[in-house]
């Protein structure tokens, strides 16, 4: 089977003493294609050396993180701007909302949203979204900004039923990750009867590793826990999965 992790920080600090290793492991558990989001400004340099490093598999994006998102943001997102005008990239990403830590700066993230939502458009790219503790807000710069030519994933996707099928009638697919495989993480309910062309997989290394690593560093090698719980939630082989899955993120990025 060939997965493709259509989320991976595999550029993050905490791979620094086994990168190639842990690249290694996951084209090994059968990951051939790594799509890699960017944060910020100090997230560049290390995620393009990984690409240059192995461009078969690994996918740079170019975006602005919520939570890297402050007040005078807009050089931040002059510098993705001229990266995009500069070469190509798989996505916008990954952009979004995040209420979580702090509601103070709600504006400026939309802000920074409403500006990486046209950026897509304008140079016909997906964006890779992140929302926590924001869905109905971002929701609803989605729908605002969707004129038939938007596309996308909201990525890391635990919502309800309800919210998922907002996503879909947007256009965008579903992103799951390891939160699937936690016993109350509630893919059991979301799951069930949802198309496998609406979903992507990916594992959103380092954070939020499946069942049994939760709590420790997740890396793409663990996708195929992914893969295996999407597959027995939707009574459905995993090598029909792997292939959906994998075909879905290759039309979404253009790989």
């Amino acid at each position: 089977m060939h997965l493709t992790d259509s989320h991976a920080h595999l550029y993050s600090e905490q791979f620094g003493p086994d990168r190639l290793a842990a690249l290694r492991r996951a084209q090994d558990a059968g990951v051939g294609t790594i799509v890699m989001p960017n944060i910020d400004h100090s997230s560049i340099d290390a995620m393009l050396a990984l690409e240059a490093e192995a461009p078969d598999t690994c996918f740079a994006m170019m975006g602005l993180h919520p939570c890297s998102v402050t007040r005078g943001f807009e050089q931040q997102l002059y510098e993705v701007e001229a990266w995009l005008a500069r070469r190509p990239f798989a996505a916008v990403g990954e952009a979004g909302l995040d209420l979580h830590w702090d509601k103070t700066l709600l504006a400026e993230q939309q802000e920074a949203l409403k500006i990486q939502l046209n950026l897509a458009k304008k140079h016909d790219l997906p964006i890779v979204l992140h929302t926590r503790e924001a869905f109905a807000e971002t929701v609803a710069l989605v729908a605002a900004a969707q004129d038939g030519t938007l596309r996308g994933v909201f990525h890391c996707f635990s919502g309800s039923p309800a919210e998922a099928a907002q996503v879909i009638g947007l256009g965008f697919k579903l992103g799951i990750g390891g939160v699937a495989t936690f016993k109350n993480g509630g893919a059991d309910k979301m799951l069930p009867g949802i198309g496998l062309e609406h979903l992507l997989l990916e594992t959103d290394c380092p954070y939020l590793a499946p069942v049994p690593y939760r709590g420790q560093r997740n890396e793409p090698a663990y996708l195929p826990l992914v893969l295996h719980r999407v597959a027995a939630l939707l009574g459905q082989t995993p090598e029909a999965v792997a292939e959906a899955t994998t075909r879905n993120a290759a039309a979404l990025f253009r790989l």
